[in-house]
């Protein structure tokens, strides 16, 4: 055999493989041959968005099912006797060899198994899905033993790639081994990362680091701590563990980014401790406080040098602390009276020196800036291990301790807003709105216990007796915070979702509306009104997303506070009103400042939209459906009409009309003798025309401007569309009984946008991905005539946007495809069924069309049933019971198909299984009638799920398994 020749997968011939890689003639021939397999497997892992998912998968699992684990073989054999040679890795060539093999090793145990395509940011919940035929690999012990030599054997360049594989290794699915096999697998894994902590001159690399520190987050995602103490050596490798992460947060200006791991790690383990039932320590107790006071300590200590240095302030990543702070809520309520004493002190001796400086007049400003810097992070770590609670069985004793937490926060909000006229700290500022959030979720609402100590403790420190007093402090911080940070969009916008927040809850609401400061709020809410909260045309409250937000929250309190009161009602409209006509006196005019009209409007049609979302009762919705229309809705309609092609302008219209449609809680319940659901219509069908006409005439729009200029807006119309169809308030008979086009022109306008989408954006945009699916799935199940009479190409393009929309990864699109699709088969069969009955009538002309337009292309129904089939065997169906809705009414109009189908799977079993997959085909169609009623597509359910079960068992104990290519082709 000639050098350059590679052996076929499965060609076990190590003669072969030592020739190769000793000769040194042989060498770059291997590179080249490693280097071909390893871009090959990353390829085919790789979706290509130039074709269908279904074909993709169709690839990868006949690439998974054939020849990949002879590739891992191949590559690992490779590598042992790597491991077992004195590398000369000075030599270009076969440091390049051992590079592409690691390479090659890592993607085989990265591939994509099951066809989830998990999203790299998800790294910490991966569980790798390994096959069951690779059971042999990884009960062989010497398999994982081959990393952990070759991380302690080469340089550390190549480590990185080394512990990249264990991560893979180490995540191997759980039910890949039964309990003893597991507990030997965990076993010498944690010997391994023993080893590595005894010899840790190699993590000095960041690199390194990181992937270590990510192979220890999987000790505790993929095995239970219950089996971890089990291990002979738990006690000295969790000692070794604390101390490396105790380390770690120390440094915390090396790798910030791998610490999430180790604090994920720790996270795990202090939420288990109560679940363990173990006889063995878990020792948790003695290292959970040295985390956690490391965290706390080194986070104070760094706010001195930042500012010294000027280094980039880690507060400043928000995102990053508060995924932290999520981790530490867990680990600190592990020993709490350890971490709340631990707070305490540290607290008290900061806001003491804070004090003594802002009473001295030689303090410079640099001292105080430290000294804010830590309070900052004290405040936003109190407010996590608060929200820690719902961790743990809380005790009075603890919740006492999260009492003097609170008494301290508050007396600090004190001192700052007491401040805010001649200074103000903005990051304090966000950690006590995070501290304040925190504090509701635990301590406000409907299930918290009055009786807590936590408000014993409030009332003898600061004389906060109950719950009302306490939300008189949150309002008076949003008021306040409104007056000073007005021009601040951070705070205006978390202090605006805090009293969002507060306004949901069944209680305090209640309690909210009777505070004196709420119901001037609600008197005075007009930005020209609020000189007491000293927002002006500057200020981030007329910021638009702002203004929905504020206006949800008061809509919420003045449902609360309303009744039947239409005089309050009137009262808090009249700024509105007074908007309204403002702006229908600009449209009344030849000419007018246009710039001036669009944003009065704009901002007047997202406060109307914050009012209707929360109005969700019959009365107080009523009230405002009476206000806008018909007064109102033209103002609505000539916006559409002027601005179409602005999307600033169009989005907050299109919204507002989509709440307004939209039969939240049934409020949209009309007398049997109004006429209002039908007008409702006919505005709807107006804008959605409207819009659509005219945005169809933009022309060819760049691809990325594509979703904000036109797609944005068309998914609204769709999603607009649909709460109107699905409302349940308009009788739509009555439209073409009185020949009203409304409803026509709806739908011909949906098909012209439709037409207008490529089938790649469909997919690609998921919010257009969910309203589009969603308004097919009410058009088949009450409008299937209307889609029965479109043209072929029309009926074409939406069947396949449904059999691509069975393979998304989205499951709510996935399951609407699976509703279409069987609303769909169910008309087919049903007209199908009275076609070839005798005595009958006959069939309409929509329905005797669509028949023909089916039967002359039936390869697309034969399509989605091999794809249901497919994922329903090959894949992790994790929506089956949607998927056997439309399986049934598809095998009933493709028996033949079918039949072919089976026998092609069957034959690509084994002999020796080909009997049990027949008889699990059988078992299948056991009971099954040839109709699709309730009873039978239940019974077919009930037996899908035994299909699959049966099918999974075979394939487990078949040496190859299944190919899916062969069922797809």
């Amino acid at each position: 055999m000639s050098a350059c020749q590679m052996p076929k997968p499965g060609t076990h011939d190590s003669s072969f493989y030592l020739m190769l890689f000793f000769n040194q003639d042989s060498v770059e021939y291997c590179i080249i041959g490693v280097t071909i397999l390893s871009q090959l497997t990353n390829e085919i892992n790789q979706a290509d968005t130039t074709h269908p998912l279904t074909k993709h998968r169709k690839i990868a699992s006949s690439f998974r099912d054939s020849s990949l684990f002879d590739i891992f073989t191949l590559s690992c054999n490779l590598l042992k006797q790597a491991s077992g040679k004195n590398l000369n890795l000075n030599d270009e060539s076969q440091h390049g060899l051992l590079m592409q093999l690691l390479k090659l090793t890592h993607n085989c145990l990265n591939f994509d198994f099951i066809g989830t395509s998990t999203d790299e940011s998800s790294d910490d919940l991966c569980t790798v899905q390994i096959p069951t035929s690779w059971r042999s690999a990884f009960l062989d012990s010497s398999t994982l033993q081959l990393f952990f030599d070759l991380y302690h054997s080469i340089p550390p360049s190549f480590s990185p790639l080394v512990l990249s594989c264990l991560v893979q290794i180490a995540s191997v699915r759980r039910s890949l081994f039964n309990n003893a096999e597991r507990a030997k697998f965990l076993s010498h894994l944690v010997d391994g990362v023993k080893r590595i902590l005894e010899n840790p001159q190699s993590l000095s690399d960041p690199n390194n680091y990181h992937e270590f520190c990510r192979l220890l987050a999987r000790l505790k995602s993929n095995y239970q701590l219950g089996e971890l103490v089990k291990v002979e050596n738990y006690p000295e490798v969790i000692r070794l563990i604390a101390n490396f992460t105790v380390t770690s947060l120390q440094h915390w200006e090396f790798a910030p980014n791998s610490v999430h791991y180790l604090l994920s790690l720790w996270q795990r383990l202090a939420a288990s401790v109560p679940y363990v039932k173990a006889t063995e320590p878990h020792m948790l107790e003695t290292y959970t406080p040295e985390v956690t006071k490391a965290y706390i300590t080194s986070r104070l200590e760094s706010v001195h040098i930042i500012l010294r240095d000027g280094l980039e302030d880690p507060l400043e990543d928000t995102g990053l602390v508060q995924q932290q702070l999520d981790q530490l809520s867990t680990i600190g309520r592990c020993e709490y009276e350890k971490t709340c004493a631990l707070l305490v002190q540290l607290f008290d001796q900061s806001a003491q020196s804070y004090q003594e400086l802002l009473q001295s007049a030689s303090a410079s400003p640099m001292d105080i800036a430290v000294q804010e810097g830590r309070l900052t992070w004290l405040v936003y770590i109190i407010g996590a291990v608060i929200g820690g609670r719902v961790s743990f069985a809380s005790t009075d004793e603890q919740d006492a301790m999260d009492g003097e937490l609170v008494c301290r926060v508050l007396q600090l909000m004190n001192l700052t807003d007491s401040r805010l006229a001649q200074a103000g700290n903005e990051k304090l500022e966000l950690a006590m709105l995070s501290f304040f959030e925190q504090f509701r979720k635990i301590y406000i609402g409907d299930q918290v216990q009055k009786s807590s100590k936590l408000y014993r403790r409030l009332s003898e420190v600061l004389g906060l007796n109950d719950e009302t007093m306490v939300l008189s402090v949150f309002i008076g911080k949003i008021i306040t915070n409104l007056k000073y940070w007005g021009r601040c969009e951070p705070i205006t916008s978390k202090t605006l979702q805090l009293l969002n927040d507060l306004s949901i809850g069944y209680s305090s609401v209640r309690k909210l509306v009777k505070l004196s400061a709420v119901q001037f709020m609600l008197n005075n809410h007009t930005s020209e009104h609020f000189s007491f909260l000293g927002i002006n045309n500057q200020s981030n409250l007329t910021d638009m997303r702002c203004r929905t937000t504020f206006y949800t929250a008061l809509g919420r309190l003045l449902m609360v506070d309303l009744g039947e009161d239409e005089d309050q009602y009137e009262q808090f409209m009249l700024p509105l009103t007074a908007a309204f006509e403002a702006v229908a006196q600009m449209f009344s005019t030849n000419s007018f400042n246009e710039q001036e009209a669009k944003r009065t409007l704009v901002g007047l049609v997202r406060d109307l939209r914050g009012i209707a979302f929360a109005f969700n009762a019959k009365t107080s919705f009523m009230m405002l459906f009476e206000w806008i229309y018909p007064s109102y809705m033209p103002i609505l309609q000539r916006a559409i009409e002027l601005w179409y092609h602005d999307p600033a302008c169009t989005t907050p219209v299109l919204k507002l009309m989509a709440e307004l449609v939209h039969n939240r809680s049934q409020r949209l319940q009309f007398d049997v003798s109004s006429p209002n659901g039908i007008l409702l219509f006919r505005e709807t069908s107006k804008m959605i025309t409207m819009y659509g006409n005219r945005i169809l005439t933009l022309g060819e729009v760049p691809k990325d401007q594509v979703y904000a200029l036109k797609l944005k807006g068309i998914s609204i119309c769709f999603s607009m569309l649909k709460a109107a169809l699905s409302g349940s308030y308009v009788n739509f008979g009555v439209f073409r009984l009185y020949g009203d086009d409304a409803l026509d022109n709806a739908l011909q306008t949906f098909i012209k946008l439709l037409l207008s989408i490529p089938h790649s954006d469909l997919l690609d945009y998921p919010k257009l991905s969910q309203s589009y699916y969603s308004l097919l799935e009410v058009l088949t199940q009450d409008h299937m005539n209307f889609i029965a009479s479109l043209e072929p190409r029309v009926i074409m393009y939406i069947l396949s946007s449904i059999s691509e929309g069975l393979t998304a990864l989205d499951t709510m699109v996935c399951t609407g495809c699976c509703s279409c699709l069987d609303h769909i088969v169910t008309y087919l069969f049903k007209q199908l069924s009275r076609s070839t009955k005798k005595r009958t009538t006959p069939l309409n002309q929509e329905s005797d069309r669509f028949l023909h337009i089916m039967q002359q292309h039936p390869e697309m129904i034969q399509q989605m049933l091999s794809t249901v089939l497919n994922i329903i065997i090959f894949e992790d169906c994790r929506n089956q019971w949607s998927m056997s809705r439309p399986l049934l009414g598809l095998i009933l109009l493709n028996e033949k198909y079918f039949s072919d189908l089976r026998n092609s799977i069957v034959n690509s079993q084994p002999p020796e299984k080909q009997q049990a997959m027949h008889l699990c085909f059988e078992n299948l169609m056991e009971g099954i009638e040839r109709n699709l009623l309730t009873k039978n597509r239940d019974r077919f359910t009930q037996n899908l799920s035994a299909f699959r079960r049966e099918v999974n068992d075979s394939m487990k104990n078949s040496t190859y398994g299944v190919n899916s290519n062969d069922m797809m082709s």
